[in-house]
């Protein structure tokens, strides 16, 4: 490809590296040397199929060379036959994607879809899932707008040394400090305590073009909050990975450690969310169709159907075990599918004082581990249904943490809220019923590692699973 060519002479590039985001919302995938990349662009990057198949341990959820477990559902699907005995599948790149990696030197980057070895797209390649929710929204005449803020926590790694004696899957987190000392939100003194890495963060962002409006101290010991301006929905999930796989890279470069994990397993230690802010707008003229003095009577169909399918969309927003410790009574985080006008304990907060171009709907209930392509895809589905049957809109409920019957509970733990996904019909044919089966078993697997880890272990599992990894 002429232009990727004329990158690596202009910016005498070395290595590209081809990456897709799998299932988890992780990157994955090859680096080659430059001068055989250009051929890559075209003829896509060979890998194993197996990488779409992996829990968040890396360890493969199904039985790929048991043909009466994986083989049923391959038989329904043509296009998975790449997945038969570990079979490679293709990673295509969107050369619109193209970066130059800003903490890496002379190396380029390209992010790719999984297609099958005769050139279609995979059902389970989670970028595809989101461009095909978003195809069925286009059919309406709308296209969909999303900003983002982004908790997390940044540490100072003391040691990431592990003698091969310490060897274990997943391997032990990092050794680490905090940056600052918490429980003092919007701190200016600890803001510059931690100005050393953010301006690392702020300074890699920038580099990729990602669009950051705000770093801001939050109240957690280490913890802190990006906010970014508002984006086209592929855009936003496409900002999302490239953030935290750039973030957590540029940051341990530097002696730091970013964990997207929910709650880290440390005292006094306050869970991060990911707020998901939400609009439709004309795919004409651009215009806001929520907006109309307030939420717009669409903007309220739409609203109501995600009330109604937010429990189902609990494991798309939060999927880990670890991110259900969030879900606490007074700390800003949901506990109950309701929504309100300006409570931050709601899972959904209609924001529109800010004028009618910036009317939207907030959902605070993801975590910041969320595949983002996952996440924004559950949205659209929910909310089109509740546009579709015009669903009323129910009352504002101002106090999140009153006891109520609970009706409206969001699910407490991932095996719950698998359960109520698996019990909605609308997510179900929106994401399909052999995705909605292939995301399940993958994350029961997961739940199932956990319980069979001996009590002790428990204590720590959550931490070497995910501290690290995301």
């Amino acid at each position: 490809m002429t232009d990727l060519q004329t990158a690596i002479t202009k910016h005498n590039l070395e290595l590209i590296r081809f990456s897709f985001c799998d299932q988890h919302g992780l990157l994955r995938g090859k680096t080659l040397v430059a001068k055989y990349a250009v051929a890559a662009m075209q003829s896509g990057v060979p890998m194993v199929g197996t990488l779409l198949l992996k829990d968040s341990s890396s360890r493969t959820a199904f039985p790929t060379f048991d043909a009466n477990t994986f083989g049923a559902l391959i038989a329904r699907n043509p296009s998975l036959a790449s997945f038969a005995n570990a079979a490679d599948v293709l990673m295509m790149p969107d050369a619109s994607t193209f970066k130059v990696l800003p903490w890496a030197s002379n190396t380029g980057w390209v992010q790719c879809q999984a297609h099958g070895t005769a050139g279609a797209l995979l059902p389970f390649d989670s970028r595809g899932v989101l461009q095909a929710a978003l195809a069925k929204l286009a059919k309406r005449g709308f296209k969909m707008r999303c900003g983002l803020e982004v908790e997390f926590h940044i540490y100072k790694i003391e040691s990431s040394h592990l003698s091969p004696e310490q060897s274990a899957w997943p391997a032990p987190p990092p050794s680490v400090s905090m940056i600052h000392p918490g429980n003092n939100v919007l701190c200016e003194q600890w803001a510059d305590m931690s100005d050393a890495p953010m301006r690392i963060v702020l300074q890699t962002a920038q580099a990729l073009g990602l669009p950051i409006r705000s770093l801001e101290v939050e109240l957690g010991p280490s913890q802190v909050e990006v906010v970014f301006d508002v984006q086209d929905a592929l855009a936003a999930a496409d900002s999302m990975v490239l953030f935290r796989n750039a973030t957590k890279q540029a940051l341990r470069r530097a002696g730091y450690h970013a964990t997207f994990m929910c709650r880290p397993k440390f005292p006094n230690i306050v869970s991060s969310g990911w707020h998901l802010h939400q609009s439709l707008v004309d795919a004409t003229t651009a215009a806001n169709v929520f907006a109309d003095n307030g939420l717009s009577k669409l903007g309220q169909h739409y609203l109501a159907g995600l009330l109604m399918h937010a429990k189902a969309m609990t494991p798309f927003a939060v999927p880990t075990l670890n991110g259900y410790a969030r879900y606490q009574p007074n700390m800003m985080a949901p506990q109950r599918a309701i929504w309100g006008s300006g409570s931050r304990g709601a899972a959904f907060r209609v924001i529109e004082h800010q004028g009618a171009a910036a009317t939207r709907i907030e959902n605070r209930m993801g975590e910041p581990a969320a595949n983002p392509y996952l996440y924004i895809a559950s949205q659209i589905y929910a909310g089109l249904d509740g546009i579709e049957r015009a669903l009323k809109l129910p009352p504002a409920d101002e106090s999140p943490y009153a006891a109520g019957d609970g009706s409206d509970a969001l699910p407490n733990s991932l095996a719950s809220a698998l359960a109520a996904l698996n019990a909605d019909p609308c997510l179900i044919d929106g994401f399909g019923a052999d995705f909605v089966h292939y995301f399940t078993h993958i994350k029961q697997h997961e739940i199932a590692r956990f319980e069979a880890a001996k009590a002790a272990s428990q204590l720590d599992w959550e931490q070497r699973e995910y501290f690290d990894l995301f």
